[in-house]
Protein backbone atom coordinates (compact mmCIF):
# COMPACT_ATOMS: atom_id res chain seq x y z
CA UNK A 1 0.00 0.00 0.00
CA UNK A 2 2.90 2.35 0.61
CA UNK A 3 3.81 2.23 -3.08
CA UNK A 4 0.24 3.27 -3.91
CA UNK A 5 0.28 6.12 -1.43
CA UNK A 6 3.51 7.66 -2.72
CA UNK A 7 1.90 9.22 -5.79
CA UNK A 8 -1.04 10.43 -3.77
CA UNK A 9 1.36 12.05 -1.29
CA UNK A 10 2.94 14.13 -4.02
CA UNK A 11 -0.47 15.12 -5.36
CA UNK A 12 -1.60 16.27 -1.90
CA UNK A 13 1.68 17.90 -0.86
CA UNK A 14 3.47 19.07 -4.00
CA UNK A 15 6.45 20.36 -2.01
CA UNK A 16 7.39 16.80 -1.00
CA UNK A 17 10.34 15.64 -3.07
CA UNK A 18 11.14 12.05 -3.99
CA UNK A 19 13.86 12.21 -1.34
CA UNK A 20 11.32 13.36 1.28
CA UNK A 21 9.07 10.46 0.39
CA UNK A 22 11.98 8.02 0.62
CA UNK A 23 12.77 9.36 4.11
CA UNK A 24 9.11 9.11 5.16
CA UNK A 25 8.93 5.51 3.91
CA UNK A 26 5.47 4.92 5.38
CA UNK A 27 6.26 6.41 8.79
CA UNK A 28 3.39 8.62 9.89
CA UNK A 29 5.39 10.77 12.31
CA UNK A 30 8.05 11.36 9.69
CA UNK A 31 5.38 12.56 7.23
CA UNK A 32 3.83 14.85 9.85
CA UNK A 33 7.25 16.38 10.47
CA UNK A 34 7.98 16.94 6.79
CA UNK A 35 4.55 18.49 6.14
CA UNK A 36 4.95 20.71 9.20
CA UNK A 37 8.40 21.86 8.10
CA UNK A 38 7.71 22.33 4.39
CA UNK A 39 4.43 24.18 4.84
CA UNK A 40 5.26 26.08 8.02
CA UNK A 41 2.21 24.85 9.91
CA UNK A 42 1.65 23.74 13.50
CA UNK A 43 2.22 20.08 14.37
CA UNK A 44 -1.48 19.65 15.24
CA UNK A 45 -2.48 20.97 11.79
CA UNK A 46 0.01 18.68 10.06
CA UNK A 47 -1.31 15.71 12.05
CA UNK A 48 -4.87 16.60 11.06
CA UNK A 49 -3.91 16.84 7.38
CA UNK A 50 -2.08 13.50 7.49
CA UNK A 51 -5.06 11.85 9.20
CA UNK A 52 -7.39 13.23 6.52
CA UNK A 53 -4.98 11.94 3.88
CA UNK A 54 -4.96 8.46 5.41
CA UNK A 55 -8.76 8.42 5.33
CA UNK A 56 -9.05 9.71 1.76
CA UNK A 57 -6.42 7.37 0.31
CA UNK A 58 -7.65 4.40 2.34
CA UNK A 59 -4.10 3.73 3.47
CA UNK A 60 -2.51 3.44 6.86
CA UNK A 61 0.88 4.86 7.58
CA UNK A 62 2.93 3.07 10.19
CA UNK A 63 0.30 0.42 10.84
CA UNK A 64 1.96 -0.82 14.03
CA UNK A 65 1.62 2.59 15.66
CA UNK A 66 -2.01 2.88 14.57
CA UNK A 67 -2.81 -0.54 16.06
CA UNK A 68 -1.14 0.39 19.36
CA UNK A 69 -3.10 3.65 19.50
CA UNK A 70 -6.38 1.85 18.79
CA UNK A 71 -5.71 -0.71 21.52
CA UNK A 72 -4.72 2.03 23.96
CA UNK A 73 -7.89 3.95 23.11
CA UNK A 74 -10.05 0.85 23.72
CA UNK A 75 -8.37 0.23 27.07
CA UNK A 76 -8.97 3.83 28.17
CA UNK A 77 -12.65 3.60 27.20
CA UNK A 78 -13.30 0.49 29.27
Amino acid sequence: KWQQAKGQLQQKWGKLTDDDIDVVNGKREELVGRVQELYGIAKEDAEKEVKEFETSCNCELNVAVNVRLAVHSMIRQS
